[in-house]
């Protein structure tokens, strides 16, 4: 009988080291940087604004001449806090009582197809630039000059970007991304 050979999601997944400021070093020694976009809500914009904004969209996408990744993860919300928070308020009144019933029922079954999700959104850049073991400096100066050009269009777009700058973030990003 053969035995099936196990290998664990270190070896499976492509980072050699992520390091202090977040960025993150792959098996083949090119650099990453994340970046958490928080979008602008497009639909609450006027028929001017949107126009504006999707041609600086269109502007940002000219702009890039490096690869570029987006992410979008959706979670569910976790609505235990908030079904407590109800039942605790219940008075004794039977009418207040089937009110709260039929509320937490309405909200457990939005939630339950999904359409109560949050979504976090990651933009991640690579640099391919550096590909011998003493470039880690100029992949890393790279990096940080790619961020800052698409914070400053993404920026334009109405949309809030901030740098994933410290190993333990980058570790919570990628820990939430791998247990689903």
């Amino acid at each position: 009988m053969q035995k099936k050979q196990v290998i664990s999601v270190q070896e499976w997944l492509p980072f050699e080291k992520i390091l202090e400021n977040g960025i993150i070093k792959l098996k083949d020694n090119s650099y990453v940087k994340i970046m958490k976009i928080t979008p602008v809500n497009f639909n609450l914009k006027s028929s001017l604004e949107k126009e504006a904004i999707l041609n600086s969209y269109k502007i940002f996408l000219q702009t890039i001449e490096f690869d570029i990744q987006i992410l979008i993860q959706s979670n569910k919300e976790n609505l235990l806090g908030h079904i407590s928070n109800i039942k605790n308020q219940e008075e004794k009144n039977e009418k207040i009582i089937n009110l709260s019933n039929k509320y937490i029922n309405f909200i457990q079954k939005i939630n339950s197809e999904n359409k109560s999700s949050s979504k976090n959104y990651f933009v991640i850049i690579k640099d391919l630039q550096g590909k011998n073991e003493n470039s880690e400096k100029i992949s890393i100066n790279n990096l940080n000059i790619n961020y800052f050009k698409i914070k400053e269009c993404l920026y334009r777009c109405g949309n809030i970007v901030t740098e994933i700058n410290n190993k333990k973030e980058t570790e919570e990003i990628i820990k939430s991304f791998i247990k689903g």
